[in-house]
């Protein structure tokens, strides 16, 4: 399948959107990361006076075969109800879209259970969930291929509405196996440091997830380059936010990257177009040991450091103010010379 290309951003912007920064009524540097997440926002939207228009918030939810392995503490029940409690408005999600004004679409990907139809769902089901990948890989290529190029299209969709910032959420049981897989059989980093306690297993179940997914890493051994892993290994989910990066990036979007299983997608994408990162806010670093892992693989510094576990793209859209805020005193603080403040001696 053909990737959408993805421009390098302008090096030429950045002295000129650091000497507006520098310029502004304040000690050189004392917003701190504040001026770096400014810095890059104005590289993305390609001047000093940026503006964040229509944030989306798209939630890609499908069911993991994995599960059926006992790698989670829910059952793979869940999935479907947390999307009907999406749907209905009761979610974290929805709280903090709601409070931030963000549009939020919630996208089935492949839940198990078939979901009726409802205001602000849209139904892209490739299937009733992932194969269980410790018998045999997930997806075959043509679900993939789908997975793929519907996440590009839903973010084109928003794109056409007039978004320029745009975040991924997810849900789906079992998806912290996906991620962990992805991430070690991508990084080289040993499946013991890439795996966590997910929704909530006890120490038992922790040990049986690492015994399972080592198993499930050895068999396809031969899943090496990285959409053989995303087939091997991802979910409808994991697989449709990898698209949802490419396309996001080659619209010169703001993507502001979630937590762990979004971080793993955007670690296929990235592999894929190495220059998506570009245009990657990192919302926050959550209490997932390999999220922590895959972040410093990145060279990432996120806004926030919450030990948020629930996904739904919360993180993301917790981060969203700083973003505003950033925006905010590119545009509207004063300078030293429009202000009458004297520069330092």
């Amino acid at each position: 399948m053909q990737l959408p290309h993805i421009a390098p951003l302008d090096a030429s912007l950045r002295p000129v959107l650091q000497a507006a920064i520098d310029d502004k009524t304040k000690p050189l540097g004392a917003l701190g990361q504040l001026e770096t997440l400014a810095l890059r926002l104005g590289m993305i939207l390609g001047g000093a006076k940026p503006e964040l228009k229509r944030p989306a918030l798209l939630v890609f939810a499908a069911d993991h075969g994995i599960a059926a392995a006992g790698v989670s503490a829910y059952p793979p029940e869940v999935t479907a109800q947390m999307v009907r409690n999406f749907v209905a408005g009761g979610a974290a999600i929805n709280v903090f879209t709601r409070q931030h004004g963000i549009a939020l679409e919630v996208v089935d990907a492949g839940v198990r259970a078939p979901l009726p139809p409802a205001p602000g769902l849209v139904n892209a089901r490739i299937a009733n969930g992932t194969r269980n990948f410790a018998e045999v890989r997930a997806m075959d290529p043509g679900q993939l291929e789908l997975a793929l190029t519907t996440g590009m299209a839903r973010v084109l969709s928003h794109a056409r509405l007039g978004s320029n910032a745009i975040a991924f959420g997810e849900m789906g049981i079992g998806n912290t196996s996906s991620a962990a897989c992805l991430m070690s059989r991508l990084t080289g980093t040993p499946i013991e440091q890439c795996i966590g306690r997910g929704t909530g297993l006890d120490d038992a179940g922790l040990a049986h997830k690492r015994e399972v997914l080592a198993g499930a890493l050895a068999r396809h051994a031969d899943a090496v380059e990285p959409l053989d892993a995303l087939a091997a290994f991802g979910g409808f989910e994991i697989a449709m936010m990898t698209g949802a990066f490419l396309a996001a990036a080659a619209s010169r979007m703001v993507i502001v990257v979630d937590g762990f299983i979004a971080s793993a997608a955007l670690l296929v994408a990235q592999r894929l177009e190495p220059a998506v990162l570009d245009y990657c806010v990192f919302s926050h670093c959550s209490h997932e040991q390999g999220h922590r892992a895959l972040l410093a693989h990145f060279g990432a510094q996120p806004l926030l450091a919450l030990d948020l576990r629930l996904g739904e793209g919360t993180g993301a859209a917790l981060a969203w103010p700083l973003l505003v805020s950033a925006t905010a005193f590119l545009r509207e603080m004063a300078t030293f010379g429009s202000a009458g403040v004297s520069t330092a001696g």
